[in-house]
């Protein structure tokens, strides 16, 4: 897929017209905001510190990299012109190549509206296109927001990874969940 390649638009539930696309260099310094709000809140992401602009920029790199070369899908969605979250999937190796491992994020005030729906179900016929039959993630046990989506797409729950994420304190166990997709 080529760098900010136009995936297709379709209108959330509260009436925005959202456009999903591969990402590209101009998302850069949104994308950096995007994951330090996240941080700031404190949502439910394995991330627990502020990303500097250096890291955000190797990172980027490496994804436009690996989303050129087919090795990665990359999906964000965008609203009047602005980025406001993303899917990824990153395919496992060897043996696991079949298997893709997907991480979701929305930026508040555009969860609920539909758009984290819409870019698991594009994040899972790229990822079909690309050879993956499974899809795994990871959901802190307390995101029943997060989870009742995840279930809601048809994920099962597969297993536990007891006191796996230390928040707050306190740890909690991560759930992980799994899809068989089609080609």
């Amino acid at each position: 897929m080529r760098e900010g390649q136009f995936v297709r638009a379709f209108k959330a539930r509260d009436g925005r017209d959202v456009v999903l696309r591969a990402p590209k260099w101009a998302d850069l310094d949104e994308m950096l905001g995007f994951i330090n709000s996240l941080v700031a809140e404190e949502a439910d992401i394995s991330r627990d510190e502020m990303v500097s602009r250096e890291e955000e920029i190797d990172w980027l790199a490496r994804c436009l990299s690996a989303v050129e070369k087919d090795r990665k899908v990359q999906i964000v969605a965008e609203v009047d012109g602005h980025f406001v979250g993303q899917v990824e999937v990153q395919g496992k190796t060897g043996r696991s190549r079949h298997v893709g491992v997907l991480g979701i994020a929305l930026k508040d005030g555009y969860r609920d509206v539909g758009i984290g729906t819409e870019l698991m179900i594009e994040a899972e016929r790229q990822a079909s296109r690309s050879g993956l039959k499974i899809l795994q993630l990871e959901v802190f046990c307390t995101n029943s927001r997060a989870r009742h989506v995840y279930e809601k797409a048809g994920y099962s729950v597969v297993g536990t990874l007891p006191r796996d994420i230390l928040k707050d304190g306190r740890y909690i166990d991560s759930i992980v969940m799994a899809k068989e997709i089609l080609s």
